[in-house]
């Protein structure tokens, strides 16, 4: 089983937002919806590879910064194009205080 894995405290991130987080060679995008759950998915837009941390995180969609493709954060479905290929997503909770991500 894949190990929970220590992203940052939960303030970190405000509601509606999104950090950019890398481990093990691998970047991640983590999110607070806006009730405050997390969520993790890649972190880099499967259009042309943008870090997606830089975009824009609106209800439960992250628009890329470079082309505005969307993505559903919640899902990793590709919603608008240019981007049409889904990001992987991981489970993420709170724990202690902390956003962890499964990895």
């Amino acid at each position: 089983m894949p190990d929970w894995i220590a992203v940052c405290d939960v303030d970190v991130i405000d509601l509606e937002d999104v950090i950019r987080f890398d481990h093990g060679g691998k970047t991640y995008a983590v999110y607070r919806s806006p009730d405050g759950t997390p969520f993790a998915t890649d972190g880099l837009c499967t259009h042309e590879k943008v870090h997606l941390a830089d975009g824009l995180v609106m209800d439960d969609t992250i628009e890329c910064p470079k082309h505005n493709g969307r993505f559903n954060y919640r899902t990793g479905a590709a919603l608008r194009a240019p981007v049409c290929v889904n990001l992987s997503t991981y489970p993420a909770r709170i724990a202690d205080g902390r956003i962890e991500i499964q990895i």
